[in-house]
C-alpha cells in the first residue's frame, strides 16, 4: 500500500475471506496481515489520512465494522503485551473519539496494525516514522519496520533524456552496461580531472542548456543566455518546499544588482532562475507564490539595468515531458524543503544523475545523496530536522529576530513595487509572533542568511569552470546508488519476498 490511500483493501481482503470464503476471523486476520505492506511516502497530513465514520458506515457498512473489530482487537492487544502504553490509547487507536461530532479513522494506524512491515522512502524519513509519528508503534512491533530508499530509472532520466552525455559516459566507461547497473557510473570518479573529458562534458551540457533554452523562448517569449547558469527547482508548490524562500532571494539578489556600480556588476554571475510546479486547485498560498515569481519575473527582465546578470522564468504545465528538457539542461537545483518534512523526493536523484549539482538542506534523501557525492559537490544550508521543534518554539515565544536581509526583501515587497496586487497574506506567514499565519512555521526566515551564504559558494564554484565540471562529473559518479533497479530489488528480497522471473 503506497500511502494510506489504497487502505481499504485491507478491511476488504478480510471481507473476501470471511464472507465469500467461509474462514474464521483469526484464519483471514493471519492470511491479511501476511499479505500487506505499507509505505509511507511523506508524513504531511494528506498521505495520513482520516475518513470520517459516518461517512464510512453509511458507504460501506461491512467495512466499517471489520474496522472497528480491528481497533478492538489491537485494545485487547495492547492490555495483554503492553498495558504501558494503554495510557496512550486514544492517540494510539484506530478509532479516534477525541471529537464526538466528528468521529474519524485514522488510516496510517489502519496500515501500520495489519501490516507485516512498514517502510520510509529514505533513511532519514524512516527515522522520523520510528522516532516520530509512528514511534509507539516501532515500540510495539520494532521489526516491522524499515527503510527503502527512493530510486529512479537511468533508462529515462539519463539514456532518454540526455543522449550527449550518455554517449560520454558509456564512451568513458567503455561499456553501456552501467544502463542496468548504474553502480557503474563510480568509474567516471577516476576521470573526473581530465581536460579532455571536462570538455566533453561541458559541451553536453552546453547543448541541453541550448535546448531547454530553445523551450523557454517557445512557450514563455522569454529569451534566456545558455551561458548564464541555469538555477532549477521543479516539483510540487508547497510551503514545505519553500518555492517562497528561492524567489525572496531572487528578489535579494535583484536588490544587489541593483545598487551596483557597473564595474561591481562585471564581476556578477549571470544567472537564469527557473522555477516550475503545479499545487492543488484550492491551495491559496501556492497560487500567492506563483503570481510572486511571475511578477518579480516581469520586473526583473524587463530591466535595463540588470540585462542578462538575472532572468526570472516559470515553466507553465509542468510535466514529466517538460522535465526531460529542464533536468539535462540544468546546473544548479534547488531542493531546499524545511528539513524533516520532505521523506525522499526522486527530482534530487534525477538532478544529480545529469550531474546538476544541489544546494539544498540535510532533508530526505539530500543526506544520501551528499554522502554519496561527496560533501564538497553539496551547497548546504538550512537548520537541520532535529533543531525545527526547537526553533519553531522559539518563533513562537517572539525569540527571533530576523536578519537585516530578510527585512529589507519582505519591505521590497511591501513597497508596491510589484504591482497592485496584495501579497500581505503571503508575507503574514513569515511573521513570528504577528498574530497572522502560522509564525513562519517552515523556517523561511530562519534559513534565509544561511541560504544565501551557500548562494555566494554556489557563485564562487560557478567562476571556475574547471571546478565546476568536475564536481558535475562527481555528481553523475556518486549517483548509482538511487537507481530504481536496487530499490525495487531491496523490496522484492526484504518485503515482499520473491525472486526474480527472469525473460528469455
Amino acid at each position: 500500500m503506497n500511502d494510506t490511500h489504497p487502505t481499504l483493501c485491507i478491511p476488504e481482503l478480510m471481507r473476501i475471506l470471511m464472507d465469500e470464503e467461509g474462514l474464521g476471523w483469526n484464519q483471514a486476520w493471519a492470511i491479511t496481515s501476511s499479505t500487506m505492506a505499507y509505505t509511507n511516502h511523506t508524513v504531511l497530513p494528506e498521505a495520513l489520512e482520516k475518513w470520517p465514520q459516518s461517512v464510512m458506515a453509511k458507504l460501506l457498512p461491512r467495512h466499517m465494522e471489520i474496522i472497528a473489530e480491528i481497533d478492538k482487537q489491537f485494545q485487547a492487544l495492547l492490555h495483554t503485551k503492553r498495558p504501558d502504553l494503554e495510557r496512550k490509547l486514544g492517540s494510539l487507536r484506530i478509532i479516534d473519539y477525541s471529537n464526538p461530532q466528528k468521529v474519524v479513522i485514522r488510516m496510517a494506524h489502519v496500515c501500520v496494525i495489519a501490516s507485516h512491515t512498514v517502510n520510509g522512502v529514505a533513511e532519514l524519513h524512516s527515522n522520523i516514522l520510528k522516532e516520530g509519528i509512528f514511534a509507539d508503534f516501532y515500540s510495539l512491533w520494532p521489526s516491522k519496520f524499515q527503510n527503502k530508499t527512493n530510486g529512479i530509472t537511468p533508462r529515462r532520466w539519463l539514456r532518454f533524456c540526455s543522449p550527449e552525455l550518455s554517449t560520454i559516459i558509456t564512451k568513458w566507461l567503455q561499456t553501456d552496461e552501467w544502463v542496468v547497473n548504474l553502480s557503474l557510473l563510480a568509474g567516471l570518479r577516476q576521470f573526473a580531472d581530465d581536460k579532455q573529458l571536462q570538455s566533453e562534458w561541458t559541451a553536453a551540457k552546453h547543448a541541453n542548456k541550448v535546448r531547454l533554452a530553445d523551450y523557454i523562448l517557445k512557450v514563455t517569449g522569454i529569451k534566456v543566455d545558455p551561458a548564464s547558469l541555469f538555477d532549477i527547482q521543479i516539483k510540487r508548490i508547497h510551503e514545505y518546499k519553500r518555492q517562497f524562500l528561492n524567489i525572496l532571494s531572487v528578489i535579494y539578489r535583484y536588490i544587489t544588482i541593483k545598487k551596483m556600480n557597473p564595474e561591481q556588476r562585471k564581476a556578477v554571475v549571470p544567472r537564469t532562475v527557473m522555477i516550475g510546479g503545479k499545487a492543488f486547485a484550492t491551495y491559496a498560498q501556492a497560487k500567492r507564490i506563483v503570481k510572486l515569481v511571475t511578477d518579480v519575473g516581469a520586473l526583473v527582465n524587463n530591466d535595463p539595468d540588470v540585462g542578462s546578470l538575472l532572468k526570472v522564468v516559470f515553466i507553465p504545465n509542468y510535466n514529466v515531458t517538460v522535465a526531460e528538457l529542464a533536468i539535462p539542461g540544468s546546473e544548479l537545483s534547488q531542493h531546499i524543503s524545511t528539513a524533516g518534512m520532505e521523506a525522499s523526493g526522486t527530482s534530487n536523484m534525477k538532478f544529480a544523475l545529469n550531474g546538476c549539482l544541489i544546494i539544498g538542506t540535510l532533508d530526505g534523501a539530500n543526506v544520501e545523496i551528499r554522502e554519496e557525492i561527496g560533501e564538497d559537490n553539496f551547497f548546504l544550508f538550512g537548520a537541520r530536522a532535529d533543531e525545527i521543534s526547537r526553533l519553531r518554539k522559539e518563533r513562537e515565544q517572539g525569540h527571533f529576530v530576523p536578519d537585516p536581509c530578510f527585512q529589507e526583501t519582505k519591505d521590497f515587497i511591501k513597497s508596491g513595487i510589484l504591482g497592485e496586487y496584495d501579497y500581505l497574506p503571503l508575507l503574514d506567514s513569515l511573521e513570528g509572533n504577528s498574530g497572522f499565519g502560522r509564525g513562519d512555521y517552515f523556517l523561511v526566515g530562519y534559513d534565509f542568511p544561511s541560504y544565501l551564504e551557500a548562494q555566494a559558494e554556489v557563485d564562487k564554484a560557478y567562476k571556475d569552470k574547471a571546478r565546476w565540471t568536475k564536481m558535475s562529473i562527481l555528481s553523475t559518479a556518486g549517483s548509482g546508488k538511487f537507481s530504481s533497479d536496487r530499490t525495487i530489488q531491496q523490496y522484492a528480497n526484504d518485503i515482499w519476498h520473491i525472486q526474480e522471473c527472469r525473460v528469455p
